[in-house]
């Protein structure tokens, strides 16, 4: 159908990927875990429309460009790893963002409201800034497009939209059930804080990471 082959081993093979832990798993579980499921979801959609892009990519030949030329790679990962080092420094030297002398106060509790867009659009720059993502849908996808397809980049975009799909269901699933974890270890606001803060310190190893990647 559509040009694909073998796509229950495609099916499977997607959601054993999606639940190895990585960057996008963390920020989920740290969002979901101290700013609620729905922060969790933001940015699992953040990371689902990031993927849409390396798909579409893909299927455009973009990718395959980013892998001949070394300096279109080297570009993109250094922009990806420059965000994930921002990203990992701001998580570090997160603070409180309720003083203790105002946690009494109920006027000051809408403060504490998740900017969904902005968890939105750090899931989307993690994911789409990450080169080795575009180099794997490159690698991955191609291995169950028939050979005889009429329109192979269809035949890509319908995997990676079946992959998008059911990764969605996983990063949803993650992030409601660390929200729940959380409201049963009862994470208090210290806690939280500290676990925001070395998820900082893993972002950082995945910017230095990505940074000291070769080609």
């Amino acid at each position: 159908m559509f040009g694909t082959q073998d796509l229950s081993l495609f099916i499977i093979s997607g959601l054993l990927l999606n639940i190895a832990p990585g960057p996008d798993s963390l920020l989920i579980m740290t969002r979901s875990a101290t700013q609620g499921w729905r922060a969790g979801s933001a940015a699992a959609f953040g990371i689902g429309a990031g993927t849409c892009v390396h798909v579409l990519a893909a299927a455009l030949g973009l990718s395959a460009l980013l892998a001949a030329s070394s300096w279109a790679f080297t570009a993109v990962k250094a922009a990806g790893a420059a965000y994930l080092l921002y990203l990992g420094l701001s998580m570090l030297l997160s603070r409180s963002k309720v003083p203790a002398h105002e946690q009494q106060a109920p006027a000051e509790t809408t403060a504490s409201v998740p900017n969904y867009r902005k968890i939105f659009a750090q899931g989307f720059l993690t994911n789409v800034l990450n080169p080795k993502v575009a180099l794997f849908f490159l690698a991955f996808v191609p291995q169950f497009i028939a050979p005889q397809a009429e329109n192979k980049a269809l035949a890509f975009i319908v995997l990676g939209a079946i992959f998008n799909f059911n990764s969605m269901l996983w990063c949803n699933g993650l992030a409601l059930f660390t929200d729940l974890a959380s409201r049963r270890v009862r994470v208090s606001q210290t806690l939280g804080l500290w676990l925001n803060r070395a998820i900082g310190a893993l972002f950082l190893s995945f910017g230095l990471k990505l940074a000291l990647a070769e080609h």
